[in-house]
């Protein structure tokens, strides 16, 4: 296929033929099935396809990625670990009690363009998704490709944040990874409650009194690579209310942001040196039809830009947080997919 052509992978179906693009979240509720990218800094993207089938394995040619000692971080090491003292600082002085810190990590794309063919290869975003499903295979993946507006990205998010089935809603924030089944701390088991009670009280916000209940609390799952921590908030929308109002009561994510969200946004606003663009939003799925989507938490995600290959890492820091720690754990989520994303032909 044409890497020009839009087009957009999202709840393993393959969706083509474009027929509509907008930012007005009130198109959700209107009728076809669209493709979805919130951004975490910027305007938010729907965009209705015409053709929706089921995805198969990418036909084209292989991904060929950057060199991987090309990668460089927003925050070097010694950055990361001030920021994660003025996090504690701020937590200490009672503002917070948990922040979302995330670095951006980017690597030049060797003089291709997005959509361009490389030798064997091809530096499309389309064949990095395929890339990603084979190495690092994870439940809401997703692939949007929307070139005239300048959208190149692959997500293989391992993270749940808004699903809907009529008026049934739920979200399944991730907080805790570890390298092994027994690696979780007490840290992590906090965190993990702390964003629960946010998303409990993001729901409430647009769900029937009452409703909001939490099915599932620290669950184990198992990634490439890793494993995290997982529990489950759902409740029952009040009638009437869309997808706008719902996206608007919930986003962006708690799990990628902190507690209390508003002030923790402001603190990520003046610790992160650069926006987060696509990561940390949200991708997925709306079908008006059946009112039924799914939205991931846009971690484990690339986007290209300006002649760029980009990916985000990040943790949970709250006052228990130990700088090397977290060093650490910002690299063992990337690890295997800038591997992946580094792969040549």
């Amino acid at each position: 296929m044409d890497p020009a052509t839009p087009l957009a992978v999202v709840g393993n179906r393959l969706c083509t033929g474009l027929e509509d693009l907008t930012s007005d979240l009130e198109a959700l509720d209107s009728r076809g099935f669209w493709a979805v990218l919130l951004p975490f800094d910027g305007a938010p993207v729907c965009a209705r396809f015409s053709q929706v089938r089921s995805a198969r394995p990418w036909p084209g040619p292989t991904w060929s990625g950057p060199d991987i000692s090309g990668w460089s971080s927003s925050l070097d090491r010694a950055g990361f670990t001030r920021a994660v003292g003025s996090v504690r600082e701020r937590i200490a002085e009672g503002g917070v009690y948990q922040v979302n810190l995330t670095r951006r990590l980017r690597n030049p794309m060797a003089g291709a363009t997005p959509g361009a063919a490389r030798g064997r290869g091809t530096s499309d975003v389309a064949a990095l998704g395929a890339a990603l499903a084979a190495g690092n295979p994870a439940p809401y993946a997703a692939v949007v490709r929307l070139p005239e507006i300048g959208v190149e990205v692959a997500s293989a998010s391992p993270e749940l944040f808004l699903a809907r089935d009529g008026n049934r809603v739920w979200s399944s924030p991730i907080k805790g990874t570890a390298s092994s089944p027994d690696g979780f701390l007490d840290k992590d088991r906090a965190e993990n409650l702390m964003i629960v009670d946010l998303v409990r009280n993001d729901l409430g916000r647009v769900c029937e009194w009452g409703s909001v209940s939490v099915p599932a609390l620290f669950s184990l799952e198992e990634h490439p690579g890793l494993f995290h921590l997982v529990s489950t908030v759902e409740g029952r929308l009040r009638p009437g209310t869309g997808w706008a109002e719902t996206i608007r009561a919930t986003f962006p994510p708690g799990s990628v942001t902190g507690a209390p969200k508003i002030a923790a946004l402001e603190v990520i606003g003046e610790l992160e040196p650069e926006p987060r663009g696509p990561y940390c939003g949200a991708i997925g799925w709306v079908d008006a039809e059946t009112r039924r989507g799914e939205l991931n938490v846009a971690i484990r995600t690339f986007w290209m830009a300006e002649g760029e290959l980009n990916f985000g890492t990040g943790g949970a820091i709250t006052w228990e947080s130990d700088a090397d720690g977290e060093w650490d754990e910002t690299e063992l989520k990337a690890a295997n997919l800038l591997r992946v994303a580094s792969s040549r032909t």
